[in-house]
């Protein structure tokens, strides 16, 4: 692939000086990068999590795998370790710790599951569930500040459009094959 690739954006004027706010490396890979997709949903994320994590972990003291975990077992008590890791995209031996740390502070408590009696369930304690339930109204606030920037349709299709994406994502592969990109 040999050149600058063209600005990749639907939006008229964007990728052509529209953004001075954005670092010019920034704004490279968002406009003229022909893996557009993948950086643009990272970027936005980004813009979602950097400002809350920073806030947790300001005024709780709970690192982004610490909150990771406990935000899972608010959403779903009784969740096992493994499920967690399986969610949340960080090593298990991060997540691992985090759950200590999250069960020495005594936020989560481990209770055996009675079916399965080597197997144990992760749940809220009462200071778990403040701080859950405290969070969940700033997150709830960033993420309607940043959606503001599209109205009802727009959100609608952006709802459906990323429903899609990860209905499918089950079939796409989950490793590359180290010798793919290799010429004969």
């Amino acid at each position: 692939m040999g050149g600058v690739a063209k600005p990749l954006s639907a939006v008229a004027g964007v990728g052509q000086g529209a953004s001075p706010a954005l670092d010019p490396l920034v704004a490279t890979k968002l406009w003229q990068n022909p893996c557009w997709f993948s950086f643009r949903l990272n970027f936005v994320a980004f813009r979602f999590n950097d400002p809350v994590y920073r806030w947790i972990e300001t005024r709780y003291g709970l690192m982004r795998p610490e909150f990771v975990a406990l935000y899972a077992v608010g959403l779903r008590e009784g969740v096992a370790a493994k499920n967690i890791v399986a969610s949340a995209g960080l090593p298990k031996n991060t997540l691992s710790r985090a759950i200590q740390k999250l069960l020495q502070r005594r936020l989560l408590k481990r209770e055996t599951d009675s079916e399965d009696l080597r197997s144990y369930g992760l749940f809220l304690t009462g200071a778990g569930r403040r701080i859950f339930d405290e969070t969940m109204p700033v997150m709830v606030r960033q993420q309607e500040t940043m959606l503001s920037a599209l109205d009802d349709d727009e959100q609608r299709l952006l709802r459906q459009l990323l429903d899609k994406l990860v209905l499918a994502s089950p079939g796409w592969p989950t490793e590359i094959d180290h010798q793919e990109g290799h010429s004969a």
